[in-house]
Parts: C-alpha cells; sequence; structure tokens
C-alpha cells in the first residue's frame, strides 16, 4: 500500500449523492434505446421495467447495508475480497472496472455522433477525444468538482424527462396539443393487447431493460467520499423506488399511451416523436443535446468509479501500488491516468476494429455488469455469515426482505441472463465476456496475487 500525508476527501454532499444514483439510473438508453424494448414487448415493457426496478432496489439495498457499515473507496470489490475470496475481490474489481472502460469509450462515441448533427463536418473522433479528455480533467480536480458537474448533468436529464411526463400527460388527459380532445390510455390495450408479441417478447426484452439499471452500483463507489454516508447512502438508495416509477415508468406510461407501440421509434427517438407531436420543431435538437448530456454524465461517472476502483484494488495488492496514490485534493490522480487512457486509445482503434466487433465488446461488459450484481448480492450474504446476531441487529440500514429477496434477485439476474444466451443479439457476448474472466484469472495467478492474504 502506498502511504502519503493525502486522504480521500468527504466532500460529496446530500444534493450530490442523490442526483448521482439518480444520474446513474438514467442513461442514453432511456432517450434513444428505449425504441427497442417496446418492439419487443409493446405496452408490457412497462411491467418489466417496474419487475427489473424491483430488482434493481434489491440489489442496491444489499450494497447499501454493507456501504454504511464500512464506506471504503473500493466499495463491492472489497467487501468481495473481505467477505467472500480475495479471488471474487480481484475479479469484481477489475471486471467492472473494464465495464465503465467499455461503456466510457462508447458513450463518448455517441458524443461525436450526436455532435456531428451540428457540426457535420467536424470528424466525429475529435468530439470524442475532447469529451474523454475534458471528463477525466473534471475527475482530476477534486471530488467536489465531479459532484458538481454530475449534479447538473442529472438535472438537465431530470427536467427534460418531467417536461415530457408534464406535457404528454396534459394531452392524455385534458387533449393539450391535440385540440382539447384527451388522448387517453387506450392505446396501451388497443393494438393486440398488453402483450401483443406474447410472453416471449416480454421476456426477451427483459435483458434491455434489466441492463438500463446497470451503473447505480456506482452509488457504493462514492461512500468513502461522502460527507455522512451513513445518512446520504441510505436516503439516496430509498429514493430509488419513486424515481423508476417516475422517470422510467412514468415516461413509458406517456409514450405508449399517446402512440400505438408498433409506432414508437419508427421515426428516431420515442422523446423526440412526443416532444414535435406537442408542437416543438426543435424537438430532435433538444433531445439531441440531452443525449448529448447523458452521455457525458455516464463518461463522467465511469472515470470516477474506475479510478476508485483502481485506488481500492492497489491498497489491498490487486493493482500496482502507484495506482492507490492520491493528490492534496484527495484524488487517486494516477487511477484516474490509467483509467482515461484506455478509451483515449480505444477511439484511435475505433477506425480499425469493425463495428461487429465493437458490438461483441459491448455486449460482454453487459454480461459483466450482471454478474457484478449477482456478485454484490452473494457478497452480502456472506458479509451476514461473518457477523453475530447481535451485530446484524445493531445494523443501522439492513437489505429488504432478507434472505429471500436476495436469492429471488439473484434467480431472476441468471434467469435475464440465460435469456441473453437464447437471443442471437446477445449471445456473442457470452464469447468474449467469460474469456476476459478467465484472462483477468490467469493474471491473477500467473503474477502471483494468490499467494497473499489481503483479506481485512
Amino acid at each position: 500500500m502506498v502511504h502519503n500525508n493525502h486522504e480521500l476527501k468527504r466532500s460529496l454532499q446530500p444534493r450530490h449523492i442523490r442526483l448521482m444514483a439518480l444520474g446513474s439510473t438514467i442513461g442514453v438508453g432511456l432517450f434513444l434505446g428505449s425504441a427497442t424494448a417496446i418492439q419487443l414487448a409493446g405496452p408490457s415493457i412497462i411491467l418489466g421495467y417496474v419487475l427489473a426496478g424491483l430488482v434493481a432496489f434489491i440489489v442496491l439495498r444489499a450494497l447499501g447495508e454493507m456501504a454504511v457499515h464500512e464506506p471504503v473507496a473500493g466499495s463491492f470489490a472489497h467487501y468481495a475480497g473481505k467477505y467472500m475470496s480475495p479471488l471474487a475481490g480481484y475479479l469484481v474489481g477489475w471486471g467492472y472496472w473494464t465495464y465503465w472502460v467499455v461503456v466510457g469509450l462508447a458513450e463518448v462515441t455517441a458524443v461525436g455522433m450526436y455532435m456531428s448533427l451540428w457540426f457535420p463536418d467536424v470528424p466525429q473522433w475529435i468530439w470524442a477525444l475532447a469529451s474523454i479528455v475534458c471528463m477525466g480533467g473534471i475527475n482530476f480536480v477534486a471530488v467536489k468538482v465531479f459532484g458538481e458537474f454530475e449534479f447538473w448533468f442529472s438535472l438537465i436529464k431530470v427536467v427534460a424527462i418531467v417536461t415530457m411526463i408534464g406535457m404528454g400527460l396534459g394531452m392524455i388527459f385534458f387533449g393539450m396539443g391535440n385540440g382539447g380532445e384527451p388522448i387517453g390510455v387506450a392505446n396501451l390495450w388497443q393494438h393486440g393487447g398488453i402483450f401483443p408479441n406474447g410472453v416471449e417478447g416480454f421476456l426477451l426484452s427483459l435483458q434491455m431493460v434489466l441492463f438500463a439499471y446497470v451503473g447505480i452500483e456506482m452509488i457504493g463507489l462514492s461512500a468513502g467520499e461522502a460527507e455522512n454516508p451513513s445518512k446520504t447512502i441510505p436516503m439516496a438508495i430509498d429514493s430509488l423506488a419513486w424515481r423508476i416509477l417516475i422517470f422510467y415508468v412514468g415516461a413509458l406510461f406517456v409514450i405508449l399511451s399517446i402512440f400505438p407501440w408498433h409506432e414508437v421509434g419508427s421515426s428516431g427517438s420515442p422523446f423526440v416523436s412526443m416532444f414535435e407531436s406537442m408542437g416543438l420543431r426543435e424537438a430532435a435538437g433538444v433531445i439531441n443535446f440531452v443525449v448529448i448530456t447523458a452521455a457525458l454524465s455516464s463518461c463522467n461517472a465511469g472515470i470516477f468509479s474506475g479510478g476508485r476502483l483502481l485506488l481500492g484494488l492497489s491498497r489491498v495488492g490487486n493493482a500496482p501500488k502507484a495506482l492507490g496514490e492520491l493528490s492534496s485534493e484527495g484524488v487517486p490522480y494516477k487511477a484516474i491516468i490509467f483509467t482515461v487512457i484506455f478509451p483515449t486509445l480505444g477511439v484511435a482503434l475505433n477506425y480499425f476494429v469493425p463495428e461487429k466487433a465493437f458490438q461483441w465488446i459491448t455486449a460482454a461488459v453487459t454480461l459483466i455488469g450482471l454478474l457484478v450484481w449477482i456478485a454484490i448480492l452473494v457478497t452480502q450474504i456472506c458479509f451476514r455469515k461473518h457477523l453475530s446476531k447481535k451485530q446484524i441487529g445493531d445494523l443501522s440500514y439492513k437489505a429488504v426482505g432478507w434472505p429471500y429477496a436476495s436469492w429471488f434477485a439473484i434467480g431472476f439476474v441468471f434467469f435475464v441472463i440465460g435469456l441473453m444466451w437464447y437471443s442471437d443479439l446477445t449471445r456473442m457476448g457470452f464469447y468474449v465476456g467469460p474469456p476476459i474472466l478467465i484472462l483477468l484469472t490467469v493474471f491473477y495467478f500467473a503474477f502471483g496475487l494468490h499467494k497473499k492474504d489481503r483479506r481485512a
């Protein structure tokens, strides 16, 4: 472990944590990718988001129980190494770091694509590279600066969704923008019923729906820098339920009430269609701005998460010791630089890697993200086994419905992983995801990390 006179700064205020939690659940997928899931499930997609949201809430409460009890930078990677095994902690940490590196590359590539709408003559790679450099710089300064940017990034997304929901409800119940004639909600069942593609269509949509929530676990990584983790972390997690209802379920309820499900996404983003139907001519530009903000937010959060993961890994001997060094502002600057380097190289490699290969990698990290959820749930079960009855009773923040809810969530995530294998679109992830984990395991033994006892 690297020793210096600097420590992580507990500078993240309650409003930062709340908006970080909110922002991590609202990504580019809600604005653009939801149309694909709707075409599979029809109106039943709303039920899918409710069910997946329940599982996400169970995962977060399990993580929150450990994070409030022991708020550290490495979060679930640290807990997995301590309560499961050192190898588990190593794989969770490096696997999740890989997830965020690839997601960060995908997000900044998206920024380049969307900026082309306004600046068609500027090469996309310039915007992608500029995004990585800017977000890396934000993370490099101080955690409070990161918190402020993430606060405003998230607020932009929230305002866009609330505005759309409010205007949509006005159209549905009061006929706003429709000549004063309420549209109603009959579209939810008039075009083939709530399950127009049967149960199979609903089930196949679950993998996309569940993945929309992957990223919320980064709340645990903020525990080491929260001003008052015993208060702010539970507050952020417990508010997840109404956030899901309002932002995901509410948005999809409005869209599917106004448009027949088979027309959603036929002309681009459902949000663009929504605003254009209300007479907003600049809808495409507005949503383009919001999507760019969402992509930058995800990249920003990914660099933050990657830096804290590497910090935690270095402190238990699972990463080079130098990555554990902190600046005078309490920032793991070397870990951040290391995290930024890879998506930066990826911007250049983007030109030489076939598009299908890039899709394979994206599918692979989707699988890794879901495996991290399973690791969090299993770790929390092992965590409970390490405590006495009195210690369990003294926990200030507990997982819900333990242990039944945890086992239900584990089974559900495994079921969704099985659906990924069943679908031709996502099966490719199994050809890349497991080899990544196998390669990490080979490194673990090749570098002799298995010979060290790093459990606290």
